[in-house]
């Protein structure tokens, strides 16, 4: 079996597709459920509102890339020759390095953020809950939280790296001026929601209302920073605060428009005027994938539309070289862990999947010594000493364990330190007759069971990563014509 992931991101994907292939929690739970009807024996799908992802386990890559990536087509209603262009994949090590850093905050587009662990988290807990997340897929994304976890305590990248909301919200003084006196609106109640009232209320934003269509989490994160709350399927309610907020941010996950241009248009009317007669200026911030927020909007007068490609421009650099060493340096520190982690988990693996054949060998010898101790009673007859009987029993289990003893730590102790543990279980199994698969537990492809696969011939095809276009061009290749790249074979990886 593979350990396989397929999907794009900020990274690799224009925003406008990004949006288009956005999936709420509900399609991420029926992309799981529908992967798992098929040949993929597990899944776990990563949706944010800068990437979609699925890990899978499955049966051979060629065929899972496809199944995955026909899936996400699917989703996106894009054609799969579109959309595989901006489509990656990793395999076996590279698929466990990139979740990992995912978690760590290092693939983010605001660099260090640690919100995508939450997102981590619930991909995990839908699979668990749905029974698309088995045993390495809960072990793989376990130790992902981990690590990030240990990423944020260990390592300077959080503070390094500026959330989505912070830099959505720099400058906003100049925008709608002193904050002190200004009044915010936040639509939704969900983590990044929280993340953006919170930021406001530590900015010191006069007043903070929450808009959500769930009156309860509404109400709740509006008392936690000491705000209002409203409905927000109440269209008078919403107009009014529109027209009351001078910093608007929108982050709901609905698949359509919030916020049209219309509704912003009409609450701009009821907006306060200067002394002049101008319309006060508003700061509308979209971190939402879909946008919620017509962009339409944004080119009304005194409206000032942030959304994630500006952020993706601000975050791309930081703004002096301080900055820079320090980002440098944070990063440095975070990949180190990542490495350490992933190495740890693969030494893991390599030594679990030898486990199965230390096991028989050991029930093996068992077997042997029970049958050997008991022809050795019958000779002796009833009237032996059973003193005797007993030193004879003990000293042939002593002889067998210690004869086990280095075969069995030096297999395992091999197959951790990455050379080929595998490849001597299953030597293992041949000398000694050993009944089952040679490689142990399906899990990890290349990692456990037998040598690395080749990779693909594209950037990052190294480490068990590259481009989704080159596999499947490869894939169609007519028989005899030019193949423009190599893919592990069939079940290898």
């Amino acid at each position: 079996m593979s350990l396989l992931f397929v999907g794009m991101s900020h990274r690799t994907a224009p925003i406008a597709l990004l949006e288009r292939a956005a999936l709420d929690a509900d399609a991420a739970r029926d992309l799981a459920r529908d992967l798992c009807g098929g040949a993929v024996q597990e899944a776990a799908v990563l949706a944010t509102c800068n990437r979609v992802e699925v890990y899978a386990v499955v049966p051979a890559f060629h065929l899972g890339v496809q199944d995955l990536s026909a899936a996400l087509a699917q989703r996106a209603g894009v054609p799969l020759g579109d959309l595989s262009e901006s489509l990656l994949f990793a395999y076996g090590e590279r698929a466990v390095e990139h979740l990992f850093s995912v978690s760590a905050g290092l693939d983010s587009m605001a660099l260090g953020e640690s919100q995508v662990l939450g997102q981590v988290r619930a991909s995990l807990r839908r699979g668990q809950e749905d029974g698309t997340v088995g045993r390495v897929l809960d072990q793989l994304v376990q130790r992902a939280l981990r690590v990030g976890k240990r990423v944020h305590s260990e390592t300077g990248l959080d503070r390094a790296g500026r959330s989505l909301v912070e830099a959505a919200l720099e400058g906003a003084d100049a925008v709608v001026g002193p904050l002190a006196s200004a009044r915010a609106l936040v639509v939704g109640a969900g983590s990044m929601s929280a993340l953006a009232a919170t930021t406001l209320q530590r900015l010191g934003v006069g007043s903070i209302a929450v808009a959500n269509r769930t009156a309860a989490r509404a109400e709740r994160l509006a008392a936690a920073v000491g705000g209002t709350w409203l409905p927000l399927d109440d269209p008078a309610a919403l107009r009014a605060a529109l027209a009351e907020a001078d910093v608007v941010v929108s982050c709901t996950g609905a698949v359509g428009t919030v916020l049209d241009a219309a509704d912003v248009a009409a609450a701009r009317e009821q907006r306060r005027r200067g002394a002049d007669g101008s319309v006060a200026q508003q700061l509308v911030v979209d971190l939402a994938l879909p946008h919620d927020v017509d962009p339409a909007a944004g080119e009304l007068p005194g409206v000032e539309l942030v959304g994630l490609d500006a952020l993706r421009q601000r975050l791309a650099t930081p703004d002096d070289d301080e900055a820079l060493a320090g980002v440098a340096g944070s990063v440095r520190s975070a990949r180190a862990v990542v490495a350490e982690e992933v190495a740890g988990y693969l030494a893991e693996q390599r030594a679990a999947a030898v486990a199965p054949t230390v096991a028989a060998l050991r029930s093996l010898a068992r077997d042997v010594v029970e049958a050997e101790v008991s022809r050795l009673r019958g000779r002796l007859g009833a009237d032996a000493d059973p003193r005797v009987v007993a030193e004879a029993e003990l000293a042939v289990h002593r002889v067998t364990e210690k004869l086990l003893h280095t075969p069995t730590v030096r297999v395992k102790a091999l197959a951790a330190d990455g050379a080929d543990g595998a490849g001597y279980a299953a030597v293992l199994r041949e000398l000694f007759d050993l009944d089952g698969p040679a490689g142990g537990p399906a899990g990890l492809g290349g990692l456990g069971a037998g040598p690395v696969a080749p990779t693909v011939s594209t950037p990052g095809a190294s480490t068990g990563g590259g481009s989704v276009a080159e596999v499947l061009r490869a894939v169609s290749a007519p028989v005899g014509g030019p193949v423009p790249a190599r893919a592990p074979e069939e079940g290898a990886a």
